[in-house]
């Protein structure tokens, strides 16, 4: 059985870091209501339309959910959001700007008076107070809060990351902290209030660069897709064009790079560069002594060769290259998941899963479900076809 098997959560949602949240716990068997804005929808939806007309965000972040439009303005459709919690909901999850879901009663205090078991996991930019309370935050506004981006880049420019670690930094954390909200309520029958904010997230997966430059010491400097403070550690050119990524660790293992790598073991024992210390200050002068030992190889002699001296290694890979992995294809990671487009391959998300298989249902139409759960709330057909009138629903 699924661990979550039994376990309803109701989200307001959009982007990346509410949905993120409630995909993963939709892994584990919860159920998961989606509360979308009539005709609009979760505005991911229409980020791009990459996936067969579909948007890539919305797919990748949204299967195994129910969509249910609520114009949550609309009186009437108040009142069901609010019964629907209180009838159904194990978890309210709400990345809505700040205040919008207090505003809407949908707070923790508001909530746990009539339902003390419920958890409540509001996600924000900055949090629930302090001066930065109301800001608007965005993936990119956070990596530059959080310092992520002055450390990232190349000397001439800093840069962001390619996805939304920002959003995808407080998704996790607002995941880790709903299931140990759950496993206390085992134990006291009390919910509880979850305040998860982004810039919190990713600083606190910044703790090295952050104690790098602890007491006003530099910063580790921007590298590209080199290591900031080991070398040789990053992408190195290979006679054919390719690039190779490798990555050293220690003395002894510079010594095995030198000898079956380079076919230079003198460069093993040379004083210049017998220190990490020393081999980074002369990071311009090996990386030329590199390039030069590999100019006629081709990468995957360059990879054999890093293999023979077990020095970690990969393949720069683009996207194309990480559809056809081997190493995914070999351990049967690729599953199909149904869109209003058709199937689409997603990948079986990181675990073991020897219980059962995680929950990968399809990724709703906006308000698919709408007239199944008001059925399920005692609505008829004809009360809700007023509702669809109104534009409640």
């Amino acid at each position: 059985m699924r661990p979550l098997k039994g376990i309803t959560v109701i989200t307001l949602e959009h982007a990346i870091a509410g949905p993120f949240v409630s995909r993963q716990l939709a892994d584990l068997g919860a159920r998961v209501i989606k509360v979308e804005r009539p005709g609009v929808g979760d505005f991911a939806r229409g980020y791009d339309e990459r996936v067969r007309g579909l948007a890539s965000h919305f797919v990748w972040a949204n299967r195994s959910k129910e969509s249910l439009t609520l114009d949550v303005k609309h009186p009437e459709a108040k009142v069901i959001l609010k019964r629907l919690i209180l009838e159904q909901a194990d978890i309210v999850i709400q990345n809505l700007a700040p205040g919008a879901a207090a505003r809407l009663g949908l707070s923790y205090s508001t909530l746990s008076k009539e339902k003390p078991a419920i958890i409540v996991c509001d996600i924000s930019g900055y949090g629930s107070d302090g001066p930065y309370r109301d800001k608007k935050a965005y993936d990119l506004l956070i990596q530059s809060e959080s310092g992520f981006v002055s450390v990232t880049g190349t000397e001439e420019e800093p840069s962001k990351a390619g996805p939304s670690i920002a959003d995808i930094s407080a998704g996790m954390f607002a995941y880790t902290n709903i299931l140990a909200a759950l496993i206390q309520r085992g134990q006291t029958g009390r919910g509880q209030h979850i305040d998860i904010s982004m810039l919190e997230s990713l600083v606190e997966w910044m703790g090295y660069p952050l104690y790098y430059a602890f007491e006003g010491a530099p910063p580790p400097p921007r590298t590209g897709a080199s290591h900031a403070t080991i070398f040789p550690y990053g992408p190195f050119p290979a006679g054919d064009g390719a690039t190779v990524m490798l990555g050293l660790q220690n003395d002894r293992e510079w010594a095995k790079f030198c000898e079956i790598a380079l076919l230079r073991p003198e460069l093993g024992r040379d004083e210049r560069f017998s220190t990490n210390s020393k081999r980074s200050a002369a990071r311009a002068q090996l990386r030329a002594i590199i390039a030069e030992a590999w100019s006629t190889l081709t990468s995957e002699q360059v990879l054999a060769r890093l293999d023979a001296a077990q020095i970690a290694n990969a393949s720069v890979n683009d996207m194309q290259g990480v559809w056809k992995h081997p190493q995914l294809h070999a351990r049967k990671r690729w599953r199909q998941v149904d869109t209003p487009a058709g199937p689409v391959p997603a990948l079986l998300p990181p675990g073991s899963w020897e219980e059962e298989a995680p929950r990968m249902d399809a990724v709703p139409a906006l308000g698919q479900h709408t007239d199944s759960i008001l059925t399920e709330l005692g609505f008829s057909a004809e009360r809700i076809s007023q509702l669809r009138a109104e534009k409640a629903i």
